[in-house]
């Protein structure tokens, strides 16, 4: 019998997830979000950034430093 843990990696973020995963400051993402850069859902009262979005974001950061 195997004893390994199934790491499940996550499809939405919380603000304060992403900022991690990003190494930004959260308060750096919720302006990111506030200006439209940083797409995000939103369920219920909520909001959550999909894992697609945080990948249009670092393309995003890409294109603007070349």
């Amino acid at each position: 019998m195997s004893t390994a843990t199934r790491v499940i990696e996550p499809l939405l973020y919380t603000p304060a997830e992403a900022a991690e995963a990003l190494r930004l400051g959260r308060s750096t993402v919720f302006e990111e979000i506030r200006l439209g850069r940083l797409r995000t859902i939103q369920i219920g009262r909520s909001r959550r950034i999909p894992t697609e979005y945080v990948e249009e974001y670092i393309d995003l950061l890409k294109r603007e430093s070349n």
